[in-house]
């Protein structure tokens, strides 16, 4: 045990315990899943980060409790895969390559498509080396011998297939729709990738002259540029005031086009003037409409947002400009004549940050419908077969969203990404979908696109494990995986889409359960930005306090489902506790006087401390393991800290010192073999949300294994379990704090020897009382300890009563009465002298006038505060006076 001790510093310093250990484990390969037919299989598929830049805190509390959870899943003799892996992200990754390229003068046309691409793949390869790093640093156990890419070979072929098979079943169609165009991007978006903001806008309200003279009708819009794109106008069919101009035309001021009057159910009778115009190009609704009444689809924009030829006088004007100067000359011609200002929601790229355009656009759509019905049936079977979400009520958010569900645009117009498996003919324009290129494929031409980057997120659990090929070994063995842990805000993202495309190609779903955790905020509970600079760097928290420090403040403070505030003092005080743990640690392996492994005995006569601590050990176990099944690991946390700070480190320790420093053989044996027993069971206990300082430790302690992430999880021994002890030492610990308050209460220090008297109920107590006298005298320092059933203490005395037992603390041995005195004499001239300022400060007439009510308040309670005590401190005064 020398040679252990001197591999443990007597400083606990994270840097130095933590360097090097990652690359050990690695090199062991304990993080390898290595199929066996003898274990239970669990499967963790990390939620791939995108290759766009470095990991942040919450990436860092993801992957914190998915380690935790396969750390312990492995110890309880799973055959544990945490796979890892990464996506292509294709919007965002692009658009930082884009950037980049931009600095150098150059745009990804000047490359052309291939030397694009080429560049994108060495930003990956960079970016990938990043995110390994950081990895690396928290720790992570993950198999990196099946780690995938969204885009790797594999997964492309799984992609393909997902998307033929949909085209096939009728799922994916090719359509013109009305879709959410991001200019800034110039590609396609989900609805999802829409988020929505409130904006002040306005409704400009105009007048159409009707094409036979007899009159005008009004309207309203809130984007006045697109009605150079109108091609109706719409009222409800049964509304009095209009049906009867319903197939009459109106000329379509600025453009001079007539354009139909149409009678629509769409058109609400009771909201504004009841007539809408109709663009079908540019809005969704009119676009139905217009589907209904066969009206033509004017596109007045291009694809960046800036007007096009079929906007006339206005081409080439950016969007934002031409409302500006369509509003002016509608002005002038006194057509548009109010402008109401008004409070709207506004679609923004969640990408690019432009304001969507609703655009229409050839595009590919995912049918959702059937998909949706599948997904809503699996959650109506048993918890065996379907998804569990933790916290349950998400299960509500996820079933909403499927509820409403909107057909999907899967197509987007990149470089970066999977390429739509669509070919057309260049003759006659035949469409040809398919897992690989036609035969004559000169005659064929691929279509440009790529597919949303959700499309082959939404394969993750299983094309991961090798599927399409169902023979695969990790397919069979590790699918259905055991947990996912995400974020609530991609549960319609990502979490819905994993669940449909696993119901819809493996029959089964893809996770037994979903914890779900919420964001991390900063202290003030503001969301991380860097707009307002607040972010947190999770690497530099680590090179200042250590891995297990962040972890274990991520993992174990707050509860599912709900936002974290990050909190430096927290995790300082966590190093605090890792300290503490450290220090625990070199005071028992110093006294452990080269004990190995299989000299552990705990079979010798115990104390009541050590049957207590080893009680308290099993309580710990069945609590942190039943807790941790249920994902409550901020409720973990709390056991686990209650026990090592509390229950081993301030009480255990302190106590075995009686024995370890005595002179009985015996005792020490059995002090050493519970120190050793307790801590190594304690280190296995911690090793999931601490696994570096446990490592350390577990390695210079007693042990016969090679690693402690290999190590049994601990179980439960009723053999050791003592309630008897407990019990007795409950009683002991109340004693010893009464005692504690007592003297702090007096100011008379440890040091001081005193009196005690301890008056027990019955005679039982009075043995338990006697049987720990050593306990008692060297934690409550008394120069004489009297205990009985019939013990009378003297009327000037300090008392407390606990559990069976009063105790009896004489003043006149407590302390020195006339240092007191004087020591409260002068306590009572400084509270005199407060009182005395704040009496005269509310007295002042000025000051009571002219001070905020709050402030007079705060003064009031203060005269109260401090009158009350100097009462106190002159009642004591004559107390003592009269001894």
């Amino acid at each position: 045990m020398e040679d252990n001790l001197q591999s443990m510093p007597t400083k606990y310093d994270p840097q130095s315990i933590e360097k090097g250990r990652y690359e050990w484990w690695l090199e062991g390969k304990y993080f390898e899943a290595a199929p066996d037919e003898t274990k239970e299989p669990y499967t963790i598929v990390i939620p791939p980060p995108n290759v766009t830049g470095k990991l942040h805190l919450g990436h860092a509390w993801d992957t914190t409790l998915q380690d935790i959870l396969t750390r312990m899943k492995r110890m309880q003799g799973m055959d544990v895969l945490w796979l890892p892996g990464m996506d292509h992200a294709g919007i965002a990754t692009q658009a930082k390559v884009e950037q980049k390229l931009r600095a150098d003068g150059i745009s990804r046309y000047d490359l052309g498509r291939e030397k694009f691409l080429e560049e994108t793949w060495k930003w990956k390869e960079e970016y990938a080396g990043h995110i390994r790093d950081q990895w690396a640093k928290l720790g992570l156990g993950l198999d990196y011998s099946r780690e995938r890419f969204t885009l790797d070979s594999g997964l492309s072929k799984a992609v393909n297939k997902v998307f033929v098979d949909l085209y096939k079943k009728g799922l994916i169609y090719r359509g013109e729709r009305i879709i959410n165009w991001d200019p800034a991007t110039k590609t396609a978006l989900s609805d999802i990738e829409v988020i929505h903001k409130d904006v002040q806008g306005a409704f400009y309200h105009m007048k159409y002259p009707l094409a036979d003279g007899s009159g005008e009708i009004e309207i309203a819009t809130t984007r006045p540029e697109t009605m150079l794109g109108d091609t109706a106008i719409a009222v409800h069919p049964e509304d009095d005031r209009y049906k009867h101009l319903i197939g009459k035309t109106v000329i379509l001021p600025i453009v001079g086009r007539e354009i139909p009057i149409v009678g629509d159910d769409y058109v609400e009778i009771d909201f504004g003037s009841g007539v809408v115009k109709i663009t079908p190009a540019h809005d969704p609704n009119d676009f139905e409409v217009g589907n209904r009444h066969n009206l033509e689809r004017i596109l007045v924009m291009n694809e960046d947002g800036t007007m096009n030829a079929k906007a006339g006088i206005y081409e080439g004007m950016d969007r934002f400009e031409c409302r500006k100067q369509i509003v002016k000359d509608l002005q002038e011609q006194g057509v548009l004549f109010k402008i109401e200002e008004h409070l709207h929601s506004v679609g923004h790229s969640e990408r690019s940050g432009a304001v969507v355009e609703p655009y229409l656009s050839t595009q590919w759509f995912v049918k959702m419908q059937p998909l949706a019905d599948a997904s809503i049936e699996l959650q109506k079977k048993s918890e065996d077969e379907k998804v569990n979400f933790v916290p349950e009520r998400f299960e509500n958010t996820y079933l909403r969203w499927m509820e409403n569900i909107h057909d999907w645009c899967i197509s987007r117009q990149l470089w970066w990404g999977h390429r739509i498996p669509a070919w057309y003919h260049k003759e006659t324009g035949e469409v040809y979908v398919g897992q690989e290129a036609p035969a004559d494929s000169e005659m064929w031409e691929q279509d440009n696109d790529v597919l949303d980057t959700w499309f082959s997120s939404a394969l993750w659990p299983f094309s991961t494990m090798g599927w399409p090929d169902t023979d695969q070994a990790d397919f069979k063995r590790y699918y259905p995986t055991g947990a996912l842990v995400t974020g609530y805000d991609i549960i319609f993202f990502w979490v819905s889409r994993m669940i449909f495309q696993g119901i819809e190609f493996t029959g089964e779903r893809p996770f037994k359960d979903v914890l779900i955790h919420g964001l991390v905020r900063d202290e003030q509970g503001r969301k991380m930005s860097k707009s307002l600079g607040n972010g947190v760097d999770p690497m530099e928290v680590i090179e200042k306090y250590g891995a297990d420090s962040l972890r274990y403040f991520l993992s174990t403070s707050g509860s599912p489902g709900q936002d974290l505030r990050y909190s430096t003092e927290k995790v300082e005080s966590v190093w605090n506790f890792a300290n503490k743990i450290w220090n625990a640690s070199r005071f028992a392996l110093m006294n452990m006087d080269g004990l190995t492994y299989e000299e552990i005995d705990l079979s010798g006569e115990k104390s009541v401390a050590d049957n207590w601590i080893l009680t308290r050990l099993n309580e710990t176990i069945e609590t942190v393991t039943r807790l941790a099944d249920k994902y409550e690991f901020g409720e973990v946390g709390r056991a686990l800290y209650n026990f090592i700070w509390d229950d081993f480190c301030d009480w255990y320790i302190e106590m075995a010192k009686l024995p370890l420093y005595g002179e009985d053989e015996a005792a020490k044996k059995t002090t050493r073999s519970i120190l050793a027993y307790v801590l190594d069971n304690t280190m296995r206990l911690l090793h999931p949300f601490m696994p570096f300082i446990t490592e350390e430790i577990w390695q210079n302690l007693p042990h016969n294994g090679e690693s402690i992430t290999i190590a049994a999880w601990p179980t439960v021994d009723p053999a050791l379990t003592n309630t008897e002890a407990a019990e007795e030492m409950k009683l002991l610990v109340e004693i010893i704090r009464s005692v504690r308050n007592i003297r702090a209460e007096v100011n008379t220090p440890m040091s001081k020897k005193i009196n005690l008297m301890l008056k027990a109920k019955d005679e039982s107590i009075v043995a338990k009382l006697e049987k720990n006298r050593a306990y008692l005298d060297r934690f409550c320092n008394p120069e004489e300890l009297t205990i009985g059933v019939n013990v009378e203490g003297p009327a000037q005395a300090m008392t407390a009563v606990v559990t069976g037992v009063e105790l009896i603390l004489p003043l006149k041995g407590l302390i020195n009465i006339e240092d007191e005195i004087k020591r409260l004499d002068k306590e009572c001239e400084k509270l005199n002298k407060e009182v005395e300022r704040v009496q005269k400060k509310l007295g002042n007439e000025g000051f009571v006038k002219k001070a905020p009510a709050a402030v007079i308040e705060e003064e009031r309670a203060k005269e109260k505060d401090y009158v009350e005590k100097r009462d106190a401190v002159i009642s004591r005064i004559q107390e003592l006076k009269q001894l």
